[in-house]
């Protein structure tokens, strides 16, 4: 397994409509690579930070050298950036993460 960090500045008042691009996209990629998807976090400074978990290096390298599987989604993400974004690659060497189970929802 492998992951990546993203870090997004977005203009003023662009959050919902890169949030919305950053899903479709998301689940494209997912789709399309079989990754494990990714989580989206506000940090305290404003910038929003992506976790996305890939099967390994070589898919997201070689995903990094392809077409997008979802042009109209990242064409929507760059247009909310204030500036470039940043990327971390991230060898797993511990992995203690659990997902708990998603609350029920009220009809």
């Amino acid at each position: 397994m492998f992951a990546v960090l993203y870090r997004f500045k977005l203009q003023h008042g662009t959050e919902s409509s890169f949030r919305e691009a950053w899903r479709s996209a998301t689940n494209a990629i997912r789709e399309h690579y079989g990754t494990s998807g990714s989580r989206l976090h506000r940090v305290d400074d404003g910038h929003l930070l992506a976790y996305a978990v890939w099967p390994d290096r070589a898919t997201w390298e070689r995903a990094q050298s392809l077409p997008s599987v979802c042009a109209e989604a990242g064409t929507r993400m760059r247009a909310c950036l204030a500036e470039p974004v940043t990327s971390t690659p991230l060898d797993i060497v511990d992995d203690l993460l659990y997902l708990a189970a998603a609350p029920e929802t009220a009809p």
